[in-house]
């Protein structure tokens, strides 16, 4: 097959999303196919692009054999409504004339990986222009989500964004979507289950492993030997409610606690100001740090931490943080809204789950762990075990290629017809 997959976030970028199009992309053309990434240049979460990809409206390159066409996009650290407006209508405009102009010969279709939406609409140009049939995958229900968080009020663009998502379920030969909540949602609103295939988040349990030894190196580097350390690592951002992690590590202050937080994004300024505030010495902010490094920064902590804002849209969540993190036999503390997240938790016997944006239940579950090194070291093995099961990135991304080439077979099917 012959595949120009769309995600407006990509490696080097550190992420969840660009993680999952990465190690997509790379089985893919390890199976014997060929993928083109249609993406932006490096620039996320800050807003301000890397020094080696300014000045040019386009980059193209050959990465781990994936040819990667980088494309402009009009960026800002100042994170409202129309900045944002901007960057993903930027990345729509010029990842569709890439599509046209930059990617060159036939394709047998288009792989387009949303939030944000805005891939989905230069995927329906393709198709219009192209004729070239798409795959649109859901990770996160957009506007929705951004609806719920506040990031979009404007009753206009909500009922813009909506129409383009409709279409994008419409036109899309194959809906791929990461939690059976999603899927439901989309039943719901009318998509024909035949449509509609779960390949959830996962963990590429090769990388994401126990390396205790590193983990140790760190913790001495760090000056953490001595404490009890939790650790959150990924985007810094809104829909995290990491307030309440901040507050909760305020009320563990004088307990030998040491919260540490991985990544950047958007709330890391409002984060920076509360740890003044309250001047606490019990935080950590290491900033981003390369994918092939977390796990070192999860082998350093003692419990990990996946935390959600309170929302019910967020029942439908299932975060690759979660995955990753037991895939590096770490225990997980979860604070979100009850949903998948939590049951898969449950069924792995890897972590607790407490209510969502309530300090005092993160400090008490961590007091209580604290006291249970034993449990502690139960619940990562247990999870690592879970995650080698059931939520191998490797195995999604097999399962990923069958469904392709079934849609690509049929396509050809029709065409002898």
């Amino acid at each position: 097959m012959r595949l120009l997959y769309l995600s407006q976030y990509y490696p080097p970028e550190v992420g969840a999303t660009q993680n999952r199009a990465y190690e997509m992309a790379r089985y893919l053309v390890s199976q014997g196919h060929q993928v083109t990434m249609l993406t932006e240049v490096p620039n996320h979460p800050t807003g301000v692009i890397q020094p080696a990809y300014r000045g040019r409206l386009y980059r193209r390159s050959i990465e781990e054999g994936i040819e990667v066409i980088r494309v402009w996009v009009k960026t800002s650290p100042r994170k409202t409504s129309k900045t944002r407006l901007l960057f993903y209508g930027s990345f729509m405009a010029s990842a569709t004339v890439a599509g046209l102009l930059l990617a060159r010969g036939h394709y047998d279709l288009a792989y387009g990986t949303s939030p944000p939406l805005f891939v989905g609409g230069t995927a329906l140009a393709l198709k219009a222009m192209r004729r070239l049939p798409f795959v649109f995958e859901v990770r996160d229900l957009w506007p929705e989500s951004a609806v719920a968080l506040g990031e979009l009020t404007n009753e206009r663009y909500i009922r813009w964004a909506t129409s383009l998502e409709e279409r994008c379920y419409r036109q899309a030969r194959q809906v791929v979507v990461v939690t059976a909540g999603i899927r439901e949602h989309l039943l719901d609103r009318g998509i024909a289950g035949s449509k509609v295939t779960v390949i959830p988040n996962g963990s590429n349990t090769a990388l994401n492993r126990p390396m205790p030894e590193a983990g140790a190196r760190l913790r001495v580097e760090l000056g953490l030997n001595a404490r009890f350390v939790m650790v959150y690592a990924g985007l810094l951002g809104i829909a995290q409610a990491l307030p309440t992690l901040v507050e909760a590590a305020r009320q563990l202050a004088g307990e030998s606690v040491h919260l540490l937080l991985v990544g950047d994004g958007p709330a890391r300024s409002e984060l920076e100001e509360l740890v003044r505030r309250h001047a606490l010495s019990n935080v950590t902010f290491t900033g981003a740090v390369p994918r092939d490094q977390v796990p070192i920064y999860l082998a350093a902590a003692d419990l990990g931490v996946v935390i959600l804002a309170d929302r019910p849209l967020f029942s439908q969540a299932l975060p690759s943080k979660l995955f990753d993190m037991l895939a590096c036999e770490r225990p997980v503390l979860l604070s979100a809204p009850e949903g998948e997240a939590a049951a898969v938790l449950r069924k792995a016997e890897g972590g607790v789950p407490v209510r969502p944006e309530a300090p005092d239940a993160i400090a008490d579950a961590v007091r209580d762990l604290r006291r249970n090194p034993d449990r502690l070291r139960q619940y990562g093995q247990a999870g690592r075990r879970y995650v080698e099961a059931h939520y191998s990135r490797q195995a999604q991304a097999a399962q990923l290629e069958s469904l392709l080439g079934q849609i690509v077979g049929s396509r050809k099917a029709e065409r002898t017809r």
